[in-house]
């Protein structure tokens, strides 16, 4: 069993109740990875949840468009951007954590996608790949140099994450049971062969908790 010391952190990633079952924007089984992120957090001395924060004017959502049906794509100002259901809402339900995820012994808890005019897949970094969360800051206040990550969505929030993580010099690790995908015209396997490409390592929770 790993036991993992002061320069290695686990990140949990927005799971949060509109992301699982029965949420605005459930991820197929996303509920089955709260009781593996709970096992995992066991051996981590530094834990850290990401929260997605949305108003309700959030430029991602379709019904702040006219005529647009969620999951088509719009081009933004800072690329192409797909267009969600509303989801996790400030002060909403949605937006709460699982209920049965502990978090109440996490180090920090990033709060992102909260500007209305820009979405944020990624914990580090708001879509623009410019605007910081706040994350990295903390990581090397920390003296934090690896960084093990699970959640949802794999191929979103996810994979955002662990790709800047790599470029920021951070070695990522992905524990991909720990996760679920939302799998949307190919996505899953090119966030895989993105996040192999950079230099993020794929594992399973067994390699941590055996």
């Amino acid at each position: 069993m790993s036991d993992f010391k002061e320069d290695t952190a686990l990140i949990l990633i927005d799971i949060q109740n509109d992301f699982c079952p029965g949420g605005a924007l459930a991820v197929n089984e996303g509920n089955e990875i709260v009781g593996l992120a709970n096992e995992l957090q066991k051996n981590f001395k530094i834990k850290i949840a990401t929260q997605d924060w949305h108003p309700h004017t959030h430029k991602s959502f379709a019904s702040n468009h006219e005529d647009k049906e969620p999951l088509s794509v719009i081009e933004m100002f800072y690329g192409q951007q797909v267009l969600w259901p509303d989801h996790c809402i400030q002060g909403s339900k949605g937006a709460e954590f699982h209920r049965e995820l502990i978090t109440d012994n996490s180090d920090l808890i990033i709060r992102k996608g909260f500007r209305p005019e820009i979405d944020s897949y990624s914990a580090f970094f708001e879509n623009d790949h410019k605007t910081p969360t706040g994350l990295e800051g903390y990581l090397r206040t920390r003296q934090i140099k690896s960084i093990y990550l699970c959640g949802l969505a794999l191929d979103f929030c996810v994979y955002f994450s662990a790709i800047d993580g790599a470029k920021l010099g951070f070695k990522v690790f992905v524990i991909e049971d720990a996760c679920r995908a939302i799998d949307l015209d190919g996505s899953l396997d090119n966030a895989i062969n993105e996040m192999t490409s950079s230099g993020v390592q794929l594992l399973s929770s067994h390699d941590l908790l055996n």
